[in-house]
């Protein structure tokens, strides 16, 4: 099972955290299970981009972003080349290191 390392975010995982995913599951669903409570305020249907994260390591190893996700990520505070939305993103048999952008552009922020 593919490790995925989350750094430090001040709200979401103060001192970071180490989980297992499974291949083929995104980001985010390996992060909620793990209770790691990443925004996603459009319930992962890519319409949003409240979960967007920064894949530091093992980026290439993800499918390539479909276009509606790229649409969105333009939209991203902080993009960064390696910013993809957990949404979306599967984990391929490689361990990812991830960071949380500090902010969003969700205006509120409600408990899933």
């Amino acid at each position: 099972m593919p490790t995925l390392k989350f750094l430090p975010h001040e709200v979401i995982c103060p001192e970071g955290a180490e989980i297992e995913a499974e291949t083929g599951e995104s980001i985010l669903d390996a992060a909620l299970r793990n209770k790691i409570s990443i925004e996603h305020a459009c319930e992962k249907s890519c319409a949003c981009t409240t979960c967007h994260v920064i894949v530091r390591e093992g980026f290439y190893s993800l499918e390539d972003a479909e276009e509606n996700e790229e649409d969105y990520l333009d939209k991203a505070w902080g993009l960064e080349p390696e910013s993809r939305l957990s949404c979306q993103a599967r984990v391929a048999d490689e361990d990812l290191v991830i960071e949380i952008p500090k902010y969003t552009i969700n205006m509120v922020s409600e408990e899933h």
